[in-house]
């Protein structure tokens, strides 16, 4: 039976840097950081199960509201809303933060509230269009993460990129997982069909 010692036996003590480098508050490098980012993945919990959600947008399009806050547009989806849910149930939240073509990434833990404020909905307007929701997150650890795991899977990396898409589109995936036939599915997840609806 694994258990935290025996994890240490295995793995050895963090480094001492490692061990130091969370913050509780975002500095200017992580204002840098956040600054830059495209793309971030939100961790969730109902308290029981877990959730990850992609979130991406240009550059700057999360905002450091203070020096222990950030602001997140929720825009257009599936509405499923797994995440929002989750965050009403159990508020706590982890976030990791990517710049494309840089390996390391930044990690955020905190907690979340939703709010549909429209003055604050519509500081993050794009295209004439608000999102439904904003996400407050109040920090309580941050720090970076070394860039070995993006370097090993080549994800900056042009030359391990396959030259054509390798597995099914879409549209065959969720009618084959739903067993359902949808109206004009090809057409609905193309990537013509996403450039229209970003927004």
């Amino acid at each position: 039976m694994m258990t935290p010692e025996k994890l240490r036996e295995i793995y050895g003590s963090a480094s001492p840097h490692a061990a130091a480098k969370v913050i509780s508050q975002f500095d200017k490098h992580c204002r840098k950081f956040i600054e830059h980012a495209t793309f971030l993945v939100l961790a969730t919990s109902d308290g029981t199960n877990l959730d990850v959600s992609p979130k991406g947008d240009p550059a700057g399009f999360v905002e450091v509201e203070s020096e222990k806050t950030l602001l997140i547009p929720d825009r257009p989806g599936n509405n499923r809303i797994d995440g929002l849910l989750n965050i009403l149930a159990h508020p706590k939240v982890a976030l990791l933060f990517m710049i494309p073509g840089v390996t390391e990434t930044l990690r955020v833990n905190g907690t979340a509230e939703i709010s549909d404020a429209p003055e604050l909905c519509d500081r993050f307007e794009i295209n004439g269009r608000s999102p439904k929701t904003v996400l407050r997150v109040f920090a309580d650890e941050v720090f970076t993460h070394c860039g070995k795991a993006p370097m090993r899977g080549g994800l900056w990396k042009p030359t391990t990129w396959s030259e054509s898409r390798p597995i099914a589109p879409l549209y065959e995936m969720i009618r084959d997982h739903s067993k359902m036939e949808v109206a004009s599915t090809e057409q609905s997840y193309s990537e013509q069909r996403y450039r229209e609806t970003l927004y």
